[in-house]
């Protein structure tokens, strides 16, 4: 199973990464370029353990109109969540915390080769695992298929990754289940909602969703 690596290059479990990000102290090293909102590589170093991570303040948020100002910090964390919930280990771990410039979002950096970036938003590290970021316009109410690999659209969805979809489905209507407590926290009542039913007919369909006609359907800004 893939794991984060900390400043040395060593495997980090997830307990002990969430843990660093969580608690570490952090250091700003530099304002990220070529960022839509103000993003910050920082390192967070805890105790012995230190590693290289991406803060996303709250209040430096380039305003959406389709999005309540100072959200798409706990979307980013809703996905790690979701991430981890079906198994997958795809979004990097992210926590949300206080910082040097107020609340924000809390991410592992990947090292990865930037010239194997596909997509805008899938990076591949050392060990060739594909890792998803950049998820703050994630869960709208509203379907918005718009940053995504259109490869993949109308092909049948692989019988484990269903099994995955179906189990995560069924926490989604327990009230007691700490991934949709938290889910509620981070996210409003109807982006829960809009999470099952999706999930509902991905589930029925069990094929990947196809781009619509009438609709803008390539990433968004072009990459």
């Amino acid at each position: 199973m893939a794991e984060p690596v900390s400043d040395d290059g060593q495997p980090i479990s997830l307990d002990a990464a969430l843990d660093l990000l969580a608690h570490g102290e952090i250091e700003v090293q530099g304002l990220m370029p070529w960022s839509s909102n103000y993003t910050f590589l920082i390192l967070v170093v805890h105790g012995e353990l230190q590693a290289p991570a991406v803060y996303k303040p709250c209040k430096g948020e380039r305003p959406l109109w389709d999005f309540p100002a100072g959200t798409l910090a706990y979307r980013e964390v809703a996905a790690h969540l979701v991430s981890e919930a079906l198994g997958w280990m795809l979004v990097p771990p992210t926590v949300l915390r206080d910082g040097p410039h107020g609340p924000g979002m809390v991410q592992f950096y990947i090292h990865a080769d930037p010239d194997d970036r596909k997509a805008g938003h899938c990076l591949r590290d050392k060990d060739d695992h594909i890792w998803a970021i950049d998820h703050g316009i994630c869960f709208h109410e509203e379907p918005k298929l718009r940053t995504v690999i259109w490869e993949f659209g109308g092909q049948k969805i692989p019988a484990g990754l269903l099994r995955d979809l179906r189990a995560f489905r069924r926490r989604l209507d327990s009230r007691s289940d700490p991934v949709t407590k938290s889910l509620g926290d981070l996210l409003a009542r109807e982006e829960v909602e809009a999470l099952r039913r999706r999930a509902d007919q991905l589930i029925a369909q069990a094929r990947f969703p196809s781009p619509s006609r009438y609709e803008r359907h390539i990433p968004w800004p072009p990459v």
